[in-house]
């Protein structure tokens, strides 16, 4: 099992702060925007007497305002297809489980978040790869090449839209094509979609929940994390309209008896947060994201697509081994007191090889921030490949 690319360099990081260095981390989606002050004053408002059990599959009144929710984007719910989970990363656990006996393959295009493969060995799966191209700007290759990796062991297709960690949206036609797939061979679509309010793009979102044809063969799996800057109170949520799906995730759901009671009384108070919070964030994503790129572009070497979404970007760099250069920036660098901290790209393949040169960046910094980052990635570039 791997270690995640994202934290495996954190005890560098600690040790390069202990000497008083200034780290730039650029490795983990953590926002540094301000929670919405409604979810903070439900919070303090708390005045139980008991914190006390939740049901399983989360309180009622939550998951009437996540019907809400997602009814503002066109996607027609009830309460009872919705299972609250202990962040999102539950909720793509409990799919795998419900899904997957060892020795059946999940298809996963790559590079992907990391941990989708930590579950699937979990659960004795195998992860068979879809390969993008980052010269291609991680768009999807034909069909052919999904065709060619299902067999008989084969259980679902994942996907990640926007897409952690590349940032790419998959196009509508994207879309349908992967639902053909899933439908010809009678599989499940698992639709990671943590990040849809952070969509760059003129055409209108498409959920894999609203795919005609599959209704009861797709998983979404969503998260407040991301979208309202509350990673710590770990509240995610499971959708499925398909019965069996739902009821095998629910005895799972009473294993571990409840999701994190604190969380949701914050979670439900976020779904109201006024939509001048949400354009807020919206607007200063992308500002951050046109210019880290442009950032980037200008650093001799880099070669970085514009992502379409969600708040990453794969740059490749000028160097043969990524991990070592974010290792040696952590260990031997530092430029006026400061280094930066990126995940290596490698960790988000399963193919031997590939994504040796790249890095994901989160642009969770403000741009100021962001500036001096960059300033200090193209220094350390440039004393690296002078060793």
């Amino acid at each position: 099992m791997p270690n995640s690319p994202i934290r495996k360099l954190v005890p560098f990081a600690d040790d390069a702060k202990r000497r008083g260095i200034k780290v730039f981390h650029l490795n983990i989606g953590q926002p540094d925007i301000p929670t919405p002050q409604c979810a903070l004053d439900a919070l303090h408002r708390i005045d139980r007497t008991i914190l006390d059990y939740s049901p399983s599959q989360g309180i009622l009144s939550l998951r009437e305002a996540l019907v809400r929710y997602y009814a503002g984007f066109g996607i027609g719910l009830t309460p009872d297809q919705i299972l609250v989970t202990t962040g999102g990363s539950e909720a793509v656990l409990f799919a795998f489980l419900c899904l997957l006996d060892p020795g059946d393959e999940i298809i996963v295009t790559e590079p992907f978040y990391a941990n989708y493969k930590t579950m699937a060995l979990a659960c004795g799966a195998t992860v068979k790869t879809i390969h993008t191209k980052l010269e291609e700007g991680f768009r999807l290759p034909d069909v052919e090449e999904f065709e060619a990796l299902v067999t008989p062991r084969t259980k679902a297709i994942l996907i990640c839209n926007p897409n952690n960690p590349t940032g790419y949206l998959y196009t509508r036609e994207e879309m349908l094509r992967i639902r053909d797939i899933v439908k010809k061979h009678n599989l499940v679509l698992i639709s990671d979609e943590v990040y849809r309010e952070f969509v760059y793009s003129d055409e209108p979102y498409l959920s894999a929940m609203n795919l005609e044809g599959i209704k009861d063969q797709v998983i979404l799996v969503d998260s407040v994390s991301k979208r309202y800057s509350e990673c710590g109170i770990r509240i995610g949520a499971l959708v499925t309209r398909n019965k069996d799906l739902y009821a095998a995730a629910m005895k799972l759901a009473q294993a571990r008896l409840s999701p994190p009671l604190l969380g949701q009384l914050v979670a439900e108070a976020s779904i109201d947060v006024p939509k001048s919070y949400l354009q807020g964030v919206y607007d200063e994503y992308i500002a951050r994201r046109d210019f880290l790129v442009q950032g980037l572009r200008e650093i001799p070497g880099v070669s970085v697509p514009l992502p379409g979404g969600a708040f990453y970007a794969m740059a490749a760099l000028p160097v043969e081994d990524a991990e070592d250069f974010c290792k040696w920036c952590l260990t031997d660098f530092s430029w006026e007191g400061k280094t930066v901290m990126m995940a290596p790209g490698a960790g988000f393949y399963a193919t031997p090889g590939a994504g040796r040169n790249e890095v994901r960046m989160a642009y969770v910094l403000e741009k100021k921030e962001l500036a001096e980052a960059l300033v200090v990635l193209g220094k350390a570039l440039q004393a690296y490949n002078a060793r």
